[in-house]
């Protein structure tokens, strides 16, 4: 028996960066950007909102860049503070790390299982299990197989010990790419 379940992010991650006015490290953003002129040249940045305060950081998207470089899709795009295109900024592993900051996914995604499991699976089966990510949610397999299965993290940690859970993937730590596991039962 074949599942595929997706992650699926729910609303933009929580960015990690600390504030200059208040002890809170936690930014929320809302898809608003900045963009500023300079004769031939382009600023842009991501705004994001303080969770403690309101105070405003910018996350540089654009600095210093020729117009005529920037596609003229994605500068309206920033005009019009669209969503989409701050939730995939926020993918960009060379934008965080040139803005020093993190992302916490921490409830800003869901799983989404597809069909429900039937209830007369014989016991010998075997279930395979394809993860999909839709956006880069770095997640727990524990964690995610936990919460696909209705069971307790412990328990998992029992199927893996056992050899009833096995995946080509290690299943410790954190994923954010596809993967293929397997329970037996």
């Amino acid at each position: 028996m074949s599942r595929t379940w997706v992650v699926v992010p729910t609303c933009p991650p929580i960015v990690l960066h600390r504030c200059h006015r208040c002890p809170s490290g936690r930014f929320r953003t809302h898809g608003k950007f900045r963009v500023n002129a300079h004769h031939k040249l382009l600023d842009a940045w991501l705004l994001a909102l303080c969770a403690g305060c309101g105070d405003t950081t910018k996350l540089a998207v654009l600095e210093r860049t020729r117009v005529r470089s920037v596609r003229p899709e994605l500068l309206n795009l920033m005009h019009d503070n669209d969503l989409g295109l701050a939730a995939e900024l926020l993918q960009d592993p060379l934008l965080l790390r040139r803005n020093r900051v993190a992302l916490d996914w921490d409830n800003a995604w869901r799983l989404d299982r597809g069909t429900p499991e039937p209830a007369d699976r014989p016991d010998g089966e075997a279930i395979e299990v394809r993860v999909r990510f839709a956006a880069r949610v770095p997640v727990r397999p524990v964690r995610l197989i936990a919460e696909g299965f209705g069971c307790a993290r412990a328990e998992v940690e029992r199927l893996l010990a056992e050899g009833n859970l096995v995946s080509t993937v290690r299943l410790g730590g954190k994923l954010s790419s596809d993967f293929t596991f397997m329970l037996k039962r």
